[in-house]
C-alpha cells in the first residue's frame, strides 16, 4: 500500500491509500478518487516529503482538532452537548411527544433510525442530522 498526499482543483489537501501508483492512476482516471471535503474528482498528487522516522519521534495528537473545519465541528459539538439533553435512541419518541404536547418542550439530541426521522419530518416535526456521532457511543 502507498499513501499519497492529494489536492483537488479547489485547493483542498487530503490523503489517500492505494495499492500502487498504477492503482491510483486507474481509479483517478475512472473518476473514483474524490476530494474528502468537496467531492471534486479533479484530484492530483501533491508534493510529498518522505516520512523518515527519528529516534525522538513523538506520537501525533489525534484528539485535538487540527483544521478550521475540525475546530468548528468541535465547537458545534460542545454547544449541542451543553445546551441540549441527550435522549439516545428515544429521540424520535421524545420529539414526537414534545410536538404533541404530552411532554414539555426542551432542546434534545440523540439517535433515530432513518425511517423514524423521515416520519417526523413528514409529520411536520422539525429535526436535523448532526455532523458527528454522539460521545455516548464512542469508545
Amino acid at each position: 500500500m502507498i499513501r499519497y498526499s492529494l489536492r483537488c482543483d479547489q485547493g483542498h489537501d487530503f490523503d489517500g491509500w492505494f495499492r500502487s501508483s498504477e492503482g491510483f492512476e486507474s481509479l483517478r482516471t475512472a473518476g473514483q478518487v474524490s476530494c474528502a471535503l468537496c467531492g471534486s474528482i479533479r484530484v492530483e498528487k501533491a508534493l510529498m516529503a518522505p516520512n523518515v522516522a527519528t529516534r525522538a519521534a513523538t506520537a501525533p495528537d489525534l484528539q485535538s482538532p487540527q483544521t478550521e473545519q475540525e475546530k468548528a465541528l468541535a465547537d458545534l459539538r460542545r454547544q449541542v452537548e451543553e445546551n441540549s439533553d441527550y435522549v439516545g435512541m428515544s429521540f424520535a419518541a421524545e420529539a414526537r411527544a414534545m410536538h404533541d404536547g404530552t411532554k414539555p418542550e426542551r432542546a434534545i439530541h440523540g439517535e433515530a433510525k432513518l425511517e423514524d426521522a423521515r416520519k417526523l419530518l413528514e409529520d411536520g416535526i422539525p429535526v436535523a442530522p448532526l455532523p458527528f456521532t454522539p460521545r455516548h457511543r464512542t469508545n
